[in-house]
């Protein structure tokens, strides 16, 4: 039964099926029982399904995630709700200490089976730590796996998916396409593989690589290109860590272009890392350097002047068109 549905309400009835699927999955975290959470994504969770299931936490992230791994040590599936970005930092070190390594420490006889979900990125007249990108810091941090989704297809299938594996997971929201629309069949298995990346929209002339938020700036610019007559592929990553780049390679190898887009400051971001393998892989292919686009290396601005920040429609073309240039 497909619907029409937003990102958000996708991610919704994704944690309704894993609530329904399995007794040992559980939601964690500030305001998301009685409130349904900040952005209502776990909206009537816990009236359904109980307060011992849906449970609301103190204001303490360090003591969700602490809580977390106790209770994936016990087996159960803990989904942790990060109500902000820029709040999951008190928690860092549980993540990077313990959930990442627990695995490890243990010779494979632990897992944690914990989704963290973190709305991250600009866009919505937030001010810092409402409205950041650090993504790189756990795409960088061994043990974890992270991934983000665009759309809300890809929302209601990842974030099962990704509550049935076995591994941490760090699950990134692109807050600013919460209320994005798209077809989701609710009945349909996932079609896609957790950590794979995905041609977005086919093209000749160039590829555009972007993840998360920046999937449908990319697509704008592309359908702008398309009606100055040049063709330029996007690819969706899906995974931050681990990167599947074998669809980049094969697109960069057919256009000999690529350009990187993603909101995060750019220095030592995932477009550098991603410009390096591409530029390790095809270097023979490539007419240009690999470009990115990107936040700038300040922190994130105050919301009157963040459309300054953020990577837009324009910036992106621009780089398309130095690329052109060389």
């Amino acid at each position: 039964m497909s619907e029409t549905l937003t990102l958000g309400k996708a991610l919704n009835h994704g944690l309704r099926r894993a609530l329904e699927n399995d007794p040992k999955v559980v939601i964690m975290g500030e305001d998301v029982g009685k409130l349904g959470g900040v952005f209502r994504i776990t909206d009537g969770l816990q009236k359904d399904f109980g307060d011992d299931r849906v449970i609301d936490t103190p204001l303490a992230e360090a003591g969700i995630i602490g809580t977390a791994v106790g209770l994936a040590i016990r087996g159960y599936r803990p989904v942790c709700e990060i109500q902000f970005d820029g709040f999951v930092f008190p928690a860092y070190n549980q993540i990077v200490a313990q959930v990442a390594k627990m695995y490890y420490r243990s010779r494979g006889n632990v897992r944690l089976p914990i989704v963290i979900r973190i709305p991250y990125g600009g866009g919505i007249g937030a001010v810092e730590h409402h409205s950041e990108s650090p993504e790189a810091y756990f795409a960088h941090t061994p043990g974890l796996k992270v991934v983000t989704c665009s759309n809300p297809a890809d929302a209601y299938g990842m974030i099962q998916q990704s509550i049935d594996s076995d591994d941490p997971i760090v699950f990134f929201e692109p807050k600013r396409r919460y209320w994005d629309k798209g077809e989701v069949d609710l009945d349909a298995p996932a079609s896609f593989p957790l950590h794979a990346s995905r041609v977005a929209r086919e093209g000749s002339d160039a590829t555009v690589i972007a993840y998360g938020p920046m999937v449908k700036t990319a697509l704008d610019a592309a359908q702008a290109a398309a009606e100055d007559g040049r063709t330029l592929e996007v690819i969706d990553l899906r995974t931050l860590s681990p990167l599947d780049l074998g669809p980049v390679y094969d697109s960069v190898r057919k256009t000999g272009r690529a350009v990187v887009v993603h909101e995060a400051p750019g220095n030592l971001g995932l477009g550098a890392e991603i410009a390096a393998r591409i530029t390790q892989e095809c270097f023979y292919s490539l007419e240009a350097p690999v470009l990115r686009v990107s936040g700038y290396d300040v922190p994130y601005p105050a919301a009157r002047v963040e459309e300054e920040y953020l990577p837009d429609l324009d910036r992106v073309l621009d780089a398309v068109d130095r690329s052109f240039g060389w």
